[in-house]
């Protein structure tokens, strides 16, 4: 998900708040909840990004599924989103504040992609390599793709280290397709 200027703002103003309150531990669970919640409600991303209804509207819904659930900062910071007519950005905002505050703790989001399930001890080891290649805590996130016919592919921000067994292969071809030599 894209994250606009004014999305980043709101979360590193969130963070910077909760880390004058001692609450970024908090703060974040709420933050984690409002981005389940969002995730796993198409309606109610639907009904934020609605231009037809109404602020005043957005503010008591978000009030009302949220207000039992999480601390009085989070609560504040809700209402504050919603009073400046930009609940429309509280998804936004929620995946920035997670980025931030990965950032702020020193953790690192990798995407790896296995051609099949590694098991348990791999997933360790893995883990292990990458913390101490990045020197950071590595927050990974395991999808299996069979595409890959075996391997794997690692993204770290913009860098991909691709292992995988359908990589080599196409290397392969582009050598052979680069060296054949075309007979008359």
């Amino acid at each position: 998900m894209l994250v606009s200027k004014a999305a980043r703002r709101y979360s590193s103003a969130l963070l910077e708040t909760a880390k004058d309150q001692k609450s970024v531990e908090e703060t974040l669970k709420d933050i984690l909840f409002i981005k389940n919640t969002i995730d796993n409600s198409k309606d109610l991303l639907l009904f934020l990004k609605s231009p037809v209804i109404k602020p005043n509207d957005k503010e008591a819904a978000l009030r009302s599924i949220f207000e039992k659930h999480i601390n009085k900062l989070s609560n504040e910071f809700v209402k504050l989103v919603s009073s400046k007519e930009r609940a429309d950005l509280l998804p936004e905002i929620v995946v920035a504040f997670v980025h931030q505050y990965n950032e702020y703790a020193g953790i690192i989001e990798v995407e790896v992609r296995t051609a099949k399930a590694l098991e348990e001890a791999q997933v360790k080891e893995l883990q292990k390599v990458l913390e101490k290649t990045t020197s950071k805590k590595v927050d990974m996130n395991l999808t299996e793709d069979s595409d890959l016919k075996g391997g794997l592919l690692v993204k770290i921000r913009d860098t991909v280290i691709d292992g995988s067994v359908k990589h080599k292969l196409e290397q392969l071809e582009q050598t052979f397709l680069a060296n054949s030599v075309e007979l008359n």
